[in-house]
């Protein structure tokens, strides 16, 4: 039996570029785009209506910013997966992106697989990050590192945290370990504390600025 497709929110206001990101996501076999959006409010209402795997979003919208529908979806939605897919790749941007809760920032220069890529990946529950954005949230990260105290992870937290940067749910994390949803929960919660995070993805990039997890996380021992 076929797998079922990604099903994907589209929302930028830009009635050209939608259709473009549409055309090469609806080429890929297994990504259906079920909506689209030309502003953040009615980005919300299709999100709460088609409850979509992936809401893909840029982040300058009438009405309602990428980053606020962000914010809500994190509050109400925790389940769907929101990539971040803009113009802008300054630093402000992007942390308030990940502070919102986004799992993927790519800038529009990407090519077409690597956009197609990135939602799959979000879909997977992994972070989706355009490497030239990565490599400048990793120095500024190290230079935030080390002008403020970071507290070390226990070993229980850091193999939490190395769980979700595979992409593992908090209740496959819960599975893997032999602990409960709500012990995950309160793990992951001390790391945020720890490593001055706000979401899955600021955390796991704030390990891996610090060393504490590898770079290239597909690297990672099973």
């Amino acid at each position: 039996m076929n797998e079922p497709k990604i099903r994907v929110l589209l929302a930028d206001d830009h009635a050209v570029v939608r259709a473009g990101i549409r055309q090469f996501l609806d080429q890929a076999e297994d990504i259906e785009v079920i909506a689209e959006a030309d502003d953040g409010e009615a980005a919300q209402a299709l999100i709460e209506e088609n409850l979509p795997d992936v809401a893909v979003l840029d982040i300058q919208m009438p009405k309602v910013s990428g980053i606020d529908v962000t914010r809500w979806v994190r509050a109400n939605h925790p389940e769907i997966g929101v990539l971040i897919l803009t113009a802008y790749d300054d630093d402000p941007y992007v942390m308030a992106v990940l502070q919102a809760g986004a799992n993927g920032y790519v800038l529009k220069t990407a090519s077409p697989r690597d956009i197609i890529r990135a939602v799959r990946d979000v879909h997977a529950g992994n972070s989706a990050l355009d490497a030239n954005i990565l490599e400048k949230m990793m120095a500024q990260m190290s230079s935030e590192n080390r002008s403020q105290s970071v507290e070390k992870l226990t070993e229980r937290e850091l193999e939490v945290l190395r769980l979700v940067a595979k992409g593992f749910t908090n209740k496959a994390i819960g599975v893997q370990l032999g602990i409960s949803d709500r012990t995950v929960q309160g793990h992951l919660a001390h790391v945020f504390n720890k490593l001055h995070a706000s979401s899955r993805t600021e955390a796991v990039m704030q390990a891996v600025s610090l060393g504490w997890l590898p770079s290239d996380l597909n690297q990672m021992d099973n």
